[in-house]
């Protein structure tokens, strides 16, 4: 037998011992180059051509390609210039899978921000700033991307978010003195000392009820010791049409708190920043601490990180991201249209009061409401067998993660949420721009739901920062997913929230699980609340063994009673809730359709389902990360 024979044996007997599972390597490095051939000792320089390597590989069917792809990028900050869209070419295969894996939380990082330099101590004169701020004050030119001075809302001092100017001081708030619907106008208390030369830019956020809006402010016309806000269009008409949730007015709890924010005159307090748009400069108080010249200051350019996106009939397949850090993204609709949510964080395109009430699937219904869906750092749709495991979502103004439409069989896990403006996850269709939000969602083509998504072992903490009616995790119409072994804490609203369309009327919901997540310290300023809330009917659904404590007495609530620990609101039919452990049995079953099972609920459950809940021993990496009630907020008890 020649040599060459024995070689090839040798060869076969390996691929049949080993499956012939080997995988094609591509490497990433921030001191690559995108010339580079991709190997370990040539990286490239960004995912993207690492994304377009692989799609080579296998649009040529690569022999290496056989037991998957391996992007491999080391640690390091890139900074993305555009969104890295994912597409169904780009799809790996069951025994062949795409795999990008970085080197840890906070160590491969994919950046949608800027960095701002060149800072230096203000020495000239700013128009409308207070005096108290004068000789406190750091400056640096705002960034240009192309010919256009880039637009942001949200300024990181070494990864601490910074304060955009406001009125008051967090979390002190005013409150209105009347919202007048028919003139779309605010009063509200106003010192005679306030500057109204430098209002422009300026915005109002307002609490009502289970949401906020942000409203940009157009006019001030003061009237002594109140003034008169109106609002730009279209806020300005939706905010004073829409019935719910509408402006608090009330003797006995107080009316709606607000702030302004945004203003010149505003800068005072440490930590507090404002940017001129027509000098494009950004203003900036030191922390105590803070250096400007060595720290690291970061505003957000793009608004969506990763797009990963097929089609109905091509969807995205086998792609996982590993220990990979997404972080800085942007969102500018509260700058240019202003913000009005519904609920959740699904804002509102258009929405009134009916003169004449019902509809076809309500007879009593007196609203009609539209509604957006937020922009997300990593948005998904039509994929399948996608995995995001041990990965960072921080720093991000919207949306964190966001499963829109489309999606099956994916994998949320081991990863943090942490510094969120809005929602931290979203899985599942809400409503469609043209579809009224209270009509049931059920697709002819079923592979439009949302089905059988896995979102297991995450830590969510400091998240729905921004829009405090968002939620730690959000599911609308889904089938099939299981939400289990969460922490869910310090967020402001509701830790889990899962359904849509406030009706009992069959839809494409089903067989959905909420089992064995550790949710508490939540409402910190919004009720209406619960640890985990659900909506509309979901036959076949089960809501167990989950750990709910330590709701946060929220300061500006319109009713301070009205907080639960679990909520099935209107419509919620056919959902199983048993075993739940939470201090009191303090639940609501509000406009329940049929179906609704309630079993042993509260304080008696077993020691060992609450010991259970929550992120499980492989994951307890997260904990570090974790800083409960930092501002040592006072908790509420059913007896108070």
């Amino acid at each position: 037998m020649n040599i060459r024979r024995i070689v090839v044996l040798l060869m076969l007997l390996n691929v049949i011992l080993t499956g012939g599972v080997f995988a094609a390597e591509i490497w990433v490095s921030p001191k690559g180059s995108d010339k580079n051939t991709g190997t370990q000792q040539q990286p490239l320089a960004t995912i993207g051509m690492a994304i377009r390597k692989a799609r080579e590989l296998r649009r040529l069917n690569d022999a290496s390609i056989k037991g998957g792809i391996h992007i491999k990028v080391l640690a390091g900050v890139y900074q993305l210039a555009e969104p890295l869209f994912i597409r169904p070419e780009d799809s790996g295969t069951a025994d062949s899978p795409t795999i990008i894996e970085g080197e840890g939380i906070g160590k491969t990082i994919l950046s949608g921000g800027v960095t701002v330099t060149g800072w230096r101590k203000s020495t000239s004169v700013i128009p409308g700033l207070p005096a108290e701020a004068k000789g406190k004050v750091w400056e640096a030119d705002a960034p240009i991307i192309g010919d256009e001075p880039l637009q942001f809302r949200q300024l990181w001092v070494n990864n601490e978010k910074a304060v955009c100017a406001r009125d008051t001081d967090a979390p002190l708030m005013n409150r209105i003195l009347s919202w007048d619907h028919k003139t779309e106008s605010c009063v509200i208390p106003w010192l005679a000392s306030q500057d109204t030369a430098q209002i422009k830019g300026m915005e109002m956020f307002i609490h009502q009820w289970w949401a906020i809006a942000i409203l940009r402010v157009k006019a001030v016309k003061t009237m002594g010791d109140s003034a008169r806000l109106s609002f730009y269009q279209p806020e300005s008409r939706i905010q004073s049409e829409h019935p719910w949730p509408a402006p608090w007015i009330s003797k006995k709890t107080g009316n709606s708190a607000f702030y302004l924010s945004n203003a010149i005159s505003f800068l005072n307090h440490p930590g507090e920043w404002f940017r001129d748009r027509i000098a494009n400069k950004i203003y900036y108080i030191p922390r105590k601490g803070e250096d400007l010249q060595t720290a690291t200051v970061i505003v957000p350019q793009l608004e969506t990180l990763i797009k990963m996106k097929g089609t109905l009939d091509r969807p995205v397949n086998f792609i996982s991201f590993k220990n990979i850090s997404f972080e800085h993204s942007n969102w500018l609709r509260p700058s240019k249209e202003g913000l009005v949510p519904h609920q959740a964080g699904m804002y509102m395109l258009d929405a009134y009061k009916l003169k004449i009430p019902g509809t076809p699937d309500k007879k009593g219904l007196e609203n009609q409401a539209w509604v957006g869906r937020p922009k997300a750092a990593v948005e998904v749709a039509y994929a399948s067998h996608i995995a995001f495991d041990g990965c960072g979502f921080e720093h991000m103004a919207s949306t964190g993660l966001d499963f829109q439409r489309g999606t099956h069989d994916n994998v949320i896990k081991g990863s943090l949420f942490k510094d969120i403006g809005g929602t931290a996850i979203l899985d599942g269709v809400y409503s469609d721009e043209a579809q009224e939000v209270h009509l049931p969602y059920n697709p002819t083509d079923k592979r439009e739901i949302c089905t059988n998504d896995t979102i297991a072992n995450n830590l969510i903490t400091d998240a729905t920062n921004e829009d405090w009616g968002c939620v730690g995790i959000g599911a609308g119409y889904v089938k099939g997913i299981s939400i289990t072994h969460n922490e869910v804490c310090d967020v402001n609203y509701t830790g889990i929230s899962m359904g849509w369309g406030w009706t009992k009327t069959a839809n494409a919901m089903s067989d959905n699980r909420i089992t064995a997540n550790k949710i508490h310290h939540y409402a910190r300023n919004m009720y209406d609340v619960a640890g985990i809330y659900t909506l509309s009917a979901q036959p076949g659904s089960v809501i167990s063994n989950n750990y709910v404590d330590s709701i946060y007495k929220a300061p500006y609530a319109h009713d301070p009673q009205h907080w639960f620990y679990l909520y099935t609101d209107e419509g919620s039919s056919y959902i199983t809730i048993k075993n739940n452990w939470c201090p009191a049995d303090k639940f609501l079953k509000n406009a329940n359709g049929p179906g609704n099972v309630w079993e042993n609920n509260g304080p008696q459950v077993d020691d060992g389902i609450k010991l259970s809940a929550g992120i499980e021993r492989p994951y307890n990496y997260l904990f570090q990360y974790r800083k409960v009630n930092p501002d040592n907020r006072p908790i509420n008890h059913k007896t108070e």
